[in-house]
């Protein structure tokens, strides 16, 4: 019994040896991930990258340096000034990835924080470059056109250290104080200045309207006065039988009032019809 014992013993340590052995020799490269190796025997970095999966490796001799290549965000700020002296607080959001062919050479010049090393410093130097082109105004109505230079600007230089970009947008723009002010007093006076054109507009309009209303009874009178000048008085003898039928309709609609025609007698027969006026209450 103890000799079994003694063997099983003896075979339960060579398998954990021999199990500990084939995970020395053994690593995992998981989705979204890259591996690159180190090996001391052949001067550092090797040149491929191996992707997903299990591999073997060399216990003590090499060591996998596992990098991520899935795109990530990075938010970029920047203080920088514009053309006409304004300064500006500006910021982007990157989409960038490592390219995944040049990991080795990422790897061997950078070290895996190449992230922290490089966005920000190319960042803020292409916003600066780019923004000093422009002043405040146009960064505001061209913000599409300096948006699109700054990702450009930025797709190369992240190229010299063997990044790419993705996505690059300005997300954040602001100025100062004082800038802020002087463009909401332009808006004001931009607005003043619209009403009073309103205003001066306006008043030719009403005045356009007079003297075409002057001139309108102007050529009424000198109508009449030829008339008047062919027919005598005649045409002031129409237009007063129109002016009494006018009133007189009127007033025959109306409730309050009472028309009594003429009944008197007589040698002189002249007499004449009423129209009273009744109080409805």
């Amino acid at each position: 019994m103890e000799a079994a014992l003694n063997r099983l013993g003896r075979a339960t340590g060579a398998l954990a040896v021999g199990t500990f052995t084939v995970s020395q020799c053994l690593y995992t490269v998981d989705g979204g991930e890259r591996a690159v190796m180190f090996d001391t025997l052949r001067g550092g970095i090797l040149p491929d990258v191996r992707k997903e999966g299990t591999h073997f490796i060399v216990p003590i001799i090499q060591r996998p340096v596992i990098m991520d290549i899935r795109t990530k965000p990075r938010e970029v700020p920047s203080v920088t000034g514009t053309k006409d002296l304004q300064m500006v607080n500006i910021k982007l959001r990157v989409l960038w990835r490592p390219i995944e062919e040049e990991l080795p050479t990422l790897y061997r010049e950078l070290g895996t924080d190449f992230d922290e090393r490089v966005l920000p410093s190319i960042g803020n130097e292409v916003l600066k470059s780019v923004v000093a082109q422009y002043n405040a105004e146009e960064l505001l109505s061209k913000r599409a056109e300096v948006s699109e230079r700054i990702k450009n600007e930025m797709m190369k230089r992240a190229k010299h250290f063997h990044l790419t970009l993705d996505d690059v947008s300005i997300t954040h723009l602001t100025f100062g104080r004082e800038f802020m002010k002087a463009i909401e007093a332009k808006q004001v006076a931009s607005q003043e200045a619209e009403r009073q054109q309103w205003v001066v507009k306006k008043a030719e309009q009403e005045r356009q309207a007079m003297v075409t209303r002057a001139e309108g009874e102007a050529e009424s009178a000198r109508i009449i006065t030829k008339a008047m000048e062919k027919t005598g008085n005649a045409i002031i003898e129409v237009r007063r039988i129109d002016a009494a039928k006018e009133i007189a309709g009127k007033l025959a609609n109306s409730r309050n009032i009472v028309y009594l025609p003429n009944t008197g007698g007589g040698s002189g027969g002249g007499g004449s019809s009423l129209l009273l006026g009744i109080d409805s209450k």
